[in-house]
């Protein structure tokens, strides 16, 4: 059959369905040693995060959105742990596959000594001139075992009702059957006139060999109505070489990304927005701060304020949230130029506190968008 591409222009009726958003993906217990490297670390504070369900969390916690995950954990502790705090944040867990530890030869059941596991991350934020870093411990997940067949489709997108579906590069990459999942996924949403949007979001240490990447996302990629992705995972998860000068400021690095995204509207022209943040590192701890979408029909360019010399704590979910911003903007009826910021102001004031995503309401995204366009500073609120 072949593929079909829902418009952002299209996006169902909120009365029409259940969730405003279903995000699929892996989710893993992420371990934070604040400022201590974590070999030397001898205290962790626990968060949960996935490049996918990080944007669920966003939808759900500052937009107040329905919002809920599909993904796959083992029903332990460290599950429930992470089944809790996707509650915290408001998201929909009730269609987790949770994989038993009793052993008994079904088709979701493990053994109680992580044969399967929960995935887990340490993620040190960085400071100065010393780079954040990450060490993951995903290989055998329980996200790493889902398959095709193991939702059901018809039922999630034909009875229920689902406005946007959110997958991405991450999950298509940490195995070879999550990858056809996800194809399953993206085919059966357009399918059911459902938007669907996913992020490139290349990860070096999850899948080194690029040609892989770009295999995969190239298969989810026809059925996109939205693709996230900046100017290295162009490069890197699709083999669109963007040529940004190193160092160069948001406007040369905007001239180059432009002329790479109109290569890929022409490849793919079911595309009808690519968006995404753009950063400017000074060091771990000072960033410059943009945002940019494309509308492919009408061939025109949205950008956000750019913001300079930003401090911020955490820099992990900046690019999830942009994305759960804009899908917010879209799915509240907004206009482009609202989503871009939106989207940029998700993505600052997720980094400006610990974890994976932000813990601010859609006040303060307004809020933000204004100081930005203004250029104005931050006051107390007393």
């Amino acid at each position: 059959m072949a593929a079909q591409a829902v418009s952002f222009r299209d996006i169902k009726s909120a009365d029409s369905c259940t969730y405003d958003a279903l995000s699929l993906g892996e989710v893993m217990l992420r371990l934070h040693p604040d400022d201590v490297p974590t070999a030397r670390a001898n205290a962790f504070r626990v968060f949960q995060g996935g490049g996918e369900t990080n944007v669920a969390c966003g939808l759900a916690y500052t937009f107040g959105m329905r919002a809920g995950v599909l993904t796959a954990l083992v029903d332990d502790d460290v599950g429930r742990n992470i089944v809790n705090q996707l509650h915290a944040a408001g998201v929909d867990t009730s269609h987790v596959i949770h994989f038993n530890t009793n052993n008994d030869g079904s088709s979701h059941s493990t053994d109680a000594k992580g044969t399967l596991m929960n995935g887990v991350n340490f993620t040190y934020n960085g400071h100065g001139v010393l780079p954040s870093s990450t060490c993951y411990y995903r290989a055998h997940s329980a996200a790493t075992a889902l398959a095709p067949g193991d939702f059901d489709w018809e039922r999630l997108f034909g009875d229920v009702g689902v406005r946007v579906l959110n997958t991405g590069g991450v999950f298509t990459q940490i195995s070879s059957t999550a990858c056809d999942l996800a194809c399953e996924s993206v085919a059966a949403a357009g399918q059911h006139g459902t938007f669907v949007v996913a992020d490139l979001n290349y990860r070096s240490k999850l899948q080194p060999d690029r040609k892989v990447a770009r295999e995969a996302n190239r298969r989810i990629i026809p059925h996109l109505g939205f693709l996230v992705g900046n100017d290295t995972d162009m490069e890197d998860a699709l083999g669109y070489e963007t040529g940004v000068p190193e160092g160069a400021d948001f406007d040369a690095w905007l001239e180059a990304y432009t002329r790479t995204v109109k290569c890929v509207v022409s490849d793919y022209p079911n595309l009808g927005l690519i968006g995404t943040q753009w950063r400017g590192a000074t060091n771990a701890d000072l960033i410059d701060w943009g945002a940019v979408l494309y509308d492919t029909t009408q061939d025109q360019f949205f950008t956000a304020p750019v913001r300079r010399d930003v401090p911020i704590i955490d820099r992990t979910g900046g690019g999830d949230s942009f994305t759960s911003g804009v899908i917010a903007a879209l799915l509240k009826g907004h206009d482009l130029q609202t989503a871009v910021e939106w989207g940029a102001a998700h993505g600052i004031l997720v980094q400006e506190v610990p974890g994976d995503i932000t813990m601010v309401n859609q006040r303060a995204i307004e809020g933000e968008c204004v100081r930005a366009r203004s250029r104005g500073g931050v006051k107390a609120e007393r």
